[in-house]
Parts: C-alpha cells; sequence; structure tokens
C-alpha cells in the first residue's frame, strides 16, 4: 500500500498540472462572462504561472524522495532546458525554432514525466533568454509540457524499433504537433476576440459553430506558421534524430537510482553497506 501512495503521489502531481492546463485554456469558454475584456489572461496569468511553478517543484521533490530522479536526472533535466532555450533563441527560416525537437528526442529517450519537466523548464528558461515574459508564458509551458509527455509514451514503443523506423515515427510525431502547438496556443487568447467578425468567437455559438470559426480562424493566421514549424520539427528529427538518440541514451543508466535504502533499517542503527542494490 505504502509503494502504491508512493507511486500515486507524482503521478496525481502530473494529473493535475494537466487539469489545470485544460481549465485555464477552456474556462473562457464556459465563463465568457468572466473572460476580462481588458486583456487575454492580464489577471489570471501570473497566478497560473505560480501554480504550475509549484507543482513543477512538487513534482521534482516528489520524484527524488521516491528515488525515481536523483542528482543526476535534475542536472541533465537543467542542461537540457538551458539547451532547449539556447535552440529557441535560433531563428530558423519561416518561423521554424528549433526548441521543439530536442524535447521530443528527449522525452521519447527519458519517459513521459520527465518530457513534461522538461517542457516546462524549457520554455521557462527561454523567456529569460529571450525576455518572453507576458501572460502567455504559462500556456506555452504548459503547450510545450504536453507536447514531451505525448512524446515520451511515443517512446515507450520506439525504442523496440528499428533506429531508423524510430526516427521517423518521432519525425511524424514532431510534423503533427507543429500544427498542434499553435492549434492549442491560439486558445489563449482566441475566445478574448469578441469582434463579431467571421474569425472571431460568440458566446452565443454552439460547439459545432465555436469549431468552425476556430478553423477559419487558424486557416488564415496561423496554418502557414505552423507548417513552417512542423517541417521543421520533422526535418531535424530525420537529420539529427539517430545520433542525437544515440547519445542521450547513454545517460539513462546514470540517471536511475543505484541503490534504494532501508529507511527502516537505518533508523534502527542498520548498516548502510547491507542496503539492497
Amino acid at each position: 500500500m505504502s509503494a502504491f501512495v508512493d507511486r500515486a503521489r507524482p503521478l496525481t502531481v502530473y494529473l493535475l498540472m494537466t487539469v489545470v492546463g485544460v481549465a485555464a485554456f477552456l474556462y473562457p469558454f464556459w465563463l465568457p462572462a468572466a473572460s476580462a475584456p481588458d486583456g487575454a489572461h492580464r489577471l489570471d496569468a501570473p497566478i497560473l504561472a505560480a501554480v504550475v511553478a509549484a507543482l513543477v517543484v512538487g513534482a521534482i521533490t516528489l520524484e527524488v524522495r521516491r528515488g525515481t530522479m536523483n542528482g543526476a536526472t535534475i542536472s541533465l533535466l537543467a542542461v537540457l532546458s538551458a539547451a532547449c532555450a539556447i535552440l529557441r533563441i535560433l531563428g530558423l527560416p519561416a518561423g521554424g525554432n528549433a526548441i521543439f525537437f530536442l524535447v521530443v528526442l528527449a522525452a521519447a529517450v527519458f519517459g513521459p514525466r520527465f518530457g513534461m519537466l522538461l517542457g516546462l523548464c524549457a520554455m521557462a528558461v527561454s523567456a529569460v533568454l529571450t525576455g518572453g515574459f507576458g501572460p502567455w508564458l504559462p500556456f506555452q509551458m504548459l503547450s510545450l509540457a504536453w507536447m514531451g509527455a505525448g512524446a515520451g509514451l511515443v517512446g515507450r514503443i520506439t525504442r523496440t524499433l528499428p533506429p531508423w523506423v524510430e526516427v521517423c515515427v518521432l519525425a511524424a510525431y514532431g510534423w503533427v504537433w507543429g500544427f498542434a502547438f499553435g492549434a492549442i496556443m491560439n486558445l489563449w487568447f482566441w475566445p478574448f476576440t469578441l469582434d463579431g467578425g467571421p474569425l472571431s468567437w460568440d458566446p452565443s455559438y454552439g460547439l459545432a459553430e465555436t469549431l468552425a470559426h476556430y478553423w477559419r480562424f487558424y486557416a488564415v493566421t496561423s496554418f502557414a506558421w505552423d507548417a513552417a514549424r512542423a517541417f521543421v520539427n520533422a526535418a531535424l528529427i530525420l537529420v539529427l534524430g539517430r545520433p542525437l538518440l544515440r547519445s542521450m541514451r547513454r545517460f539513462v543508466g546514470a540517471c536511475e537510482p543505484v541503490a534504494t535504502f532501508d529507511a527502516i533499517g537505518l533508523a534502527a542503527g542498520g548498516d548502510p553497506a547491507q542496503a539492497s542494490p
């Protein structure tokens, strides 16, 4: 029972993080009267950022206490977050960005929970480097976290495939998320564009009409940029995927705890050398 509780605690934090994120994106559709016309999420974005940051700290703390993360894992998370942030500075043609492909590859190697934390931390660090602070930041963090979590789940399947097949599957995943990231991110501000035009949203719309208006908005404003992002994601994964996956997998063993100490035995004066490997 204790082992189940230890396992459930961090998973609950990740689930809560997802629920909070989904609610933050969608509440303007549910409570349009509360959607302040003075700016998209200007008032609640700082609260959301604080909640997400607290959940990240809580998740890492619980992972360390459970023994599923150690100093090497946290160091690797910091290094990869910094690398992703630096890659975001390097502008690519047609709005492409190199931050996404590294998140996909790292998450495929280290798993969905690591991928979720990497997406959150990488976007936060990149905001520090680029000065990209604003009400959009917590939504960018959550969107990239979901990309990383999904890549970690895909990686559990692709790791058993031949190397080139794995790279092609991850490239396809990166291509799809090139569009998905933009489509999700538009939702942080689109419900606040209540100008009555053919591309805006109105609280009187039903689900079908809302989707139709959103599709028109997306096709006109975002599709071309997202297509460029999708192409860059897929191309970088295809070109760099094999060597980077091979390199990162060398660190998997170092990121796994090497010993689990019997807390009861140590408290009773037991010998640490007798700890089970």
